[in-house]
């Protein structure tokens, strides 16, 4: 595999800093791969795939910690109910403006796949191709179920633990900010439809077959919709995290997909 040297960065917002990694080969070729990661990720969180898609793609990879999560600054206050769509012109924009990135490949996990459609929507001349892995698509009794199974579970001794090796102080927060911003009520109309509509790249969704939080209907939606080419790839006893799970198959789907 080729070589792959990692840097570190500290990117500006107007509410605190984030923090974000990248990856990049020794012979670089193509637009970077952006990473967004899920609801209670960071970049720690994604081990080691972002220099493993490094060497498989020959693109940089760049992974950031959103605000509030990993090794960014805290969030200020609740995060609002318009958080997916927000990130496009938020930390996502904050991030392409001071690393100079003027054309880009998007890739999202869950909630980051949503964030990625927003920014492959809100970006159309910079965003080459967009990526989804479990991406949720709209809110369903199904996914609401295993959230709030998941916070029964971490209501457990030790559990909130797991969060605090890679959220600090923070991971109340995150915790809190997953389970109430999908189980509000004034949640449960939320959709990609819409920003789905004016994505025009060409577009892989990835999903296992058994994701616990969120059907084949999620991605069966998000390629239907979507403006663009699209291509559905659904991993046989794969649960919600198949870059983990599958790493090569994923790895050689996504060189695959950027090569064609």
């Amino acid at each position: 595999m080729p070589q792959v040297s990692s840097q570190t960065f500290w990117i500006d917002t107007a509410h605190g800093q984030l923090f974000a990694q990248s990856w990049t080969p020794l012979e670089e070729r193509g637009a970077p791969i952006v990473l967004l990661h899920d609801s209670l990720g960071c970049v720690a969180l994604w081990r080691d795939f972002p220099e493993q898609l490094a060497q498989h793609c020959g693109r940089r990879v760049i992974a950031y910690d959103r605000l509030g999560f990993g090794r960014s600054a805290a969030y200020p206050g609740t995060l609002p109910l318009t958080f997916i769509q927000d990130e496009a012109s938020g930390s996502f924009r904050a991030l392409c403006q001071q690393l100079g990135l003027e054309q880009f490949v998007v890739m999202g996990h869950s909630v980051g796949g949503g964030m990625a459609v927003g920014c492959a929507a809100a970006h159309p001349q910079a965003c080459q191709a967009l990526i989804t892995e479990s991406a949720q698509a709209f809110v369903d009794s199904e996914m609401r179920a295993s959230i709030r199974a998941a916070d029964v579970q971490f209501a457990e001794p030790g559990q909130l633990e797991r969060l605090k090796k890679y959220h600090g102080e923070k991971a109340q927060w995150v915790l809190r900010a997953w389970v109430d911003s999908w189980l509000a009520e004034a949640f449960r109309g939320w959709s990609l439809d819409e920003q789905l509509a004016q994505v025009r790249c060409p577009l892989l969704s990835l999903h296992g077959d058994h994701d616990e939080y969120g059907s084949r209907r999620h991605p069966e939606r998000i390629t239907a919709l979507a403006s663009g080419p699209a291509t559905l790839q659904v991993l046989a006893d794969c649960g919600h995290v198949p870059h983990r799970e599958y790493p090569d198959t994923v790895l050689a789907t996504i060189s695959a997909f950027l090569a064609s």
